[in-house]
């Protein structure tokens, strides 16, 4: 019988570890969600000045002084897609093609 108490108190501290252990592992996993939901946006934040419609609007004028072809064909639809993109509130994706439609512009 006086085993019995130390074997309780030595398993209560390993659940007291695992407990940290899981405490601190779930620290971590929110830290990296919010981490992964913030990089979207900041992207696009810092993608030609952010995804507005004036970023947008000069990205337009640019395409319409493109030569027809094949570049200006996909600026067109990069400028079609950052559109949709920023009305539907995707500010990551809306930079992103933001981005390809510049890229395009330069001929790049």
């Amino acid at each position: 019988m006086a085993q019995i108490p130390a074997i309780s108190l030595g398993l209560s501290q390993e659940q007291e570890k695992e407990s940290n252990i899981m405490t601190k592992l779930l620290g971590v996993i929110a830290i990296a969600a919010v981490a992964f939901a913030v990089a979207p946006a900041q992207a696009a934040k810092h993608a030609m000045g952010g995804c507005s419609s004036a970023n947008l609007e000069k990205a337009e004028t640019a395409i319409e002084n493109m030569p027809d072809g094949d570049g200006k064909f996909v600026a067109q639809k990069e400028i079609a897609a950052a559109q949709d993109s920023l009305l539907n509130g995707k500010m990551g994706a809306c930079g992103a093609h933001l981005n390809k439609a510049m890229h395009a512009t330069m001929g790049k």
